[in-house]
C-alpha cells in the first residue's frame, strides 16, 4: 500500500510562503512595521534605511512598548494584540491584525528588537535569524520599540536577485512613504537614508503634510472637500481643473485611516472632470472616507489595499455630489491669487492729452451697388484663399496655435492625393489598382478620405502625434544628442521621489543633450536643453523623463515620455483648420511611419467605414 503523501509543512517553510505574500520588497517591510508602530501609540516615528533597505531597515518609536514576553511572542504566526475573535474583524480600529507581518519579517531576514514599556526601568533585546530565535537578555533603552530589519532575503538568492537596483528600491520606499505620512498627520516622521535626511515632517493638518511633501505650490491647486452623511463622512482636498497634468498628478484615498485603491471611486471621482479638463489629464486627489468599520472588509487583499464596502453604490453618489458642488464653486468663482502679477496694465489717465479717431480700415467711397464694386462670391473666395495661405505659412506643418473655430462643420475638399497601403486596412489584393482619392477635412478634427473599401477617417491630431514622436525618437537614438545653452536658468523644485529618479537617469540625461545642477533640498537648476526641444518648456521636459519609476537602461526607453511630450504639445490641434498641402503632407506622412494605425500610447488613429455598412445605412432609405 503507498504510503501518505500529505503532510504539515515545517513552520519555516509556512513562514516563507507567507512572506511571500506580505513581503514583497523593502518597502512592504517598512509599511508593516510602521503600521505596527501607529497601532502601539507612538506620536514619533523614524526611519532608518541603507542601501535603500537591503543592508538595513530600522524603525524607532516612542510607542507603548512590549514585555520581555510580548516582544517573544509577537514573532509567532498569528499572535496578534489587535483581535480575539473572527467578529473583530468587522470592528477593527488598528492597522494590523492578522499577527503574520512580524513573523513574516523574521523569516526573511535578521532581526534585533530592543523595546520597553513606559513604566519598566529595563528593558529587552531579541535576536532573530531565519525565524530562529538567537539570544534574549536585559538591555538598557528608552521606552518605546527599535527594531532592525538586516539583509532581507539573505538566505534566499532567488528571491534577492529580483530586487531592483538601488534607485528604484528607493523610490518604492518613498511612495509607500507618502501614503503612510498622509494617512497619519498628527504623527511626526523622519526618512533617513544612508545618513541623508530625506523628509522630517512635524504633525500638522492634511493640507500641510501635502504641502510638505509634494511642494508649496501643491497649497494653490487644491480645493477643500467635506460632507457628512448617516453613510458616510468624506473629507480631504482635489485639484483644480486648470491644475490637472498629463505626467505627475497624485492620488489618494484612504478610509479609516488606511490607503487603500479603489476603482470604482476613482472613476466616481474623474466623471466629475469630464467637461473640465482634457482626455489626457488626469486630477490631483487626497480624500479620506470616515465609515462604520463594520460596513467595510479589509481582510481580502495580503497588503489590505483592496477594501470592500457594504453600501458603495451609495457612497458613489455622496462622493460624486461632493466632488461636482466643490468643482461647482471653483469653476464659479475661481481662486483668489492677490500675489499674481497677470493684471491688466491700465495706462495713466491724461487729460491733456488729444486722443485721435481710431481707423476702422473702411473705405469712404467704397459704394457696394456699383456694378465696379467686387462681387461677394469674390470677396468671399479671396478671403478664404488669404486665411489658407496664412494658415499654411504660419504652420509649415508645424504645430501653432491657431484661429479656433466655435463651429465648422463644412467638408473642405483638397487636391488629390495616392490612397494608403490597401494592406494596412486588409483591402483584397484586387482593389490595389484604385486611382487617387479626394481628401477632406470633417469638423476641423478628421481627415476623410474614400478607399476601395469604404471610407477612411484620420484623427488629424493623433495622426500628427504619430508623426512628430517618430521624428524625435530618430533625432534622441542618433546617439548623442547636442545641447542648448538657456540664457536664463529654469529652476525647479522636485519631490523626494523626483529627485530620487533624477539622480538614478542623470547619465542618460547629459547624453541626450541635458544639463542640470543640483541646488540641495530637492531643488534644481536646469541650465542646458536637447537642441531638437520644441513645444515644451524646460522644466516640462525635465519632468516628463523623471515621471516614472527608473527602471530599463535602454536609452530609447528612457526618451519615450519625452518624445510623446513634445510630440503632443507640438502636434496640430483638434479644431485647427488645415490646407489643401498639410492634409496632404499629414497622410503621406502617417503611411510611412511605424505604426499609423495608434499613437505611441495606444490611441486609434484611424477608423474605416466599409461599404456595406454605408449600403446597410440606405437599404432602409
Amino acid at each position: 500500500m503507498n504510503e501518505d503523501v500529505i503532510r504539515l509543512l515545517p513552520d519555516s517553510v509556512a513562514n516563507q510562503i507567507a512572506a511571500g505574500e506580505v513581503i514583497q520588497r523593502p518597502a512592504s517591510v517598512i509599511k508593516e512595521l510602521v503600521e505596527n508602530a501607529v497601532d502601539a501609540g507612538a506620536d514619533m516615528i523614524s526611519i532608518i534605511l541603507k542601501d535603500a533597505g537591503r543592508t538595513l531597515i530600522q524603525v524607532v518609536d516612542n510607542g507603548c512598548g512590549m514585555s520581555p514576553s510580548d516582544a517573544r511572542m509577537a514573532f509567532e504566526r498569528h499572535a496578534t494584540s489587535k483581535i480575539s475573535a473572527a467578529a473583530d474583524l468587522y470592528s477593527l480600529h488598528t492597522m494590523g491584525f492578522r499577527g503574520e507581518a512580524l513573523a513574516s519579517i523574521a523569516a526573511v531576514a535578521q532581526i534585533e528588537l530592543r523595546t520597553m514599556r513606559r513604566d519598566d526601568t529595563v528593558g529587552t533585546r531579541l535576536l532573530i535569524s531565519e525565524s530562529q530565535y538567537e539570544g534574549q537578555e536585559p538591555a538598557s533603552c528608552v521606552p518605546g520599540t527599535n527594531i532592525m530589519v538586516k539583509n532581507i532575503f539573505f538566505h534566499m538568492p532567488a528571491r534577492r536577485k529580483f530586487l531592483k537596483k538601488d534607485s528604484i528600491e528607493l523610490n518604492h520606499i518613498l511612495r509607500e512613504f507618502e501614503r503612510l505620512a498622509l494617512v497619519n498627520t498628527g504623527l511626526d516622521f523622519t526618512l533617513i537614508h544612508n545618513d541623508v535626511t530625506l523628509h522630517q515632517f512635524m504633525r500638522g493638518s492634511l493640507k500641510q503634510r501635502i504641502s510638505d511633501l509634494f511642494g508649496k505650490n501643491m497649497e494653490s491647486q487644491l480645493a477643500q472637500v467635506a460632507t457628512d452623511t448617516s453613510i458616510v463622512k468624506i473629507d480631504g482636498f482635489i485639484g483644480m481643473p486648470r491644475f490637472a497634468r498629463k505626467r505627475g498628478f497624485q492620488q489618494f484615498l484612504f478610509v479609516n485611516g488606511r490607503y487603500m485603491r479603489h476603482p470604482f471611486f476613482h472613476k466616481a471621482i474623474l466623471k466629475c472632470y469630464e467637461n473640465l479638463i482634457g482626455a489626457d489629464v488626469q486630477p490631483s486627489y487626497f480624500i479620506n472616507f470616515n465609515v462604520d468599520p463594520s460596513t467595510i472588509d479589509v481582510n481580502i487583499h495580503p497588503q489590505k489595499y483592496e477594501i470592500k464596502f457594504e453600501q458603495e453604490q451609495a457612497i458613489w453618489q455622496i462622493l460624486e455630489a461632493a466632488v461636482k458642488e466643490v468643482l461647482g464653486k471653483t469653476q464659479a468663482a475661481g481662486a483668489l491669487d492677490f500675489d499674481s502679477d497677470d493684471t491688466l496694465d491700465i495706462p495713466l489717465f491724461e487729460p491733456d492729452k488729444a486722443v485721435g479717431t481710431p481707423d476702422d480700415g473702411a473705405v469712404g467711397s467704397f459704394d457696394p451697388f456699383s456694378e465696379s464694386a467686387v462681387g461677394w462670391e469674390q470677396i468671399y473666395d479671396n478671403f478664404n484663399r488669404k486665411a489658407a495661405d496664412n494658415s499654411g505659412e504660419r504652420m509649415g506643418m508645424r504645430a501653432s496655435s491657431g484661429n479656433i473655430t466655435a463651429d465648422n462643420t463644412v467638408l473642405r475638399p483638397s487636391r488629390t492625393v495616392a490612397p494608403p497601403d490597401p494592406a494596412l486596412f486588409e483591402v483584397p489584393e484586387a482593389e490595389t489598382s484604385t486611382p487617387s482619392a479626394t481628401c477632406l477635412q470633417y469638423q476641423n478634427r478628421y481627415i476623410v478620405s474614400p478607399t476601395n473599401s469604404g471610407l477612411m477617417l484620420i484623427a488629424q491630431h493623433r495622426a500628427h502625434v504619430r508623426i512628430l514622436y517618430d521624428r524625435y525618437m530618430a533625432r534622441f537614438s542618433g546617439g548623442s544628442m547636442a545641447s542648448q545653452k538657456l540664457i536664463f536658468a529654469e529652476d525647479v523644485e522636485l519631490s523626494p521621489v523626483q529627485t530620487a529618479t533624477l539622480k538614478a537617469r542623470m547619465n542618460m540625461l547629459k547624453s541626450i543633450g541635458f544639463n542640470v545642477d543640483d541646488c540641495g533640498n530637492n531643488r534644481w537648476s536646469i541650465n542646458a536643453v536637447p537642441v531638437s526641444l520644441t513645444g515644451l518648456s524646460a522644466t516640462e521636459a525635465l519632468l516628463s523623463v523623471i515621471a516614472d519609476e527608473p527602471g530599463s537602461e535602454d536609452t530609447s526607453a528612457f526618451c519615450r515620455p519625452l518624445a510623446l511630450a513634445m510630440a503632443e504639445a507640438t502636434a496640430v490641434r483638434h479644431q485647427q483648420p488645415l490646407t489643401q498641402g498639410e492634409m496632404e503632407s499629414i497622410t503621406a506622412d502617417l503611411f510611412r511611419s511605424s505604426d499609423p494605425s495608434y499613437t505611441p500610447s495606444g490611441l486609434p488613429i484611424i477608423s474605416m467605414i466599409s461599404n456595406d455598412e454605408i449600403s446597410r445605412r440606405f437599404e432602409t432609405l
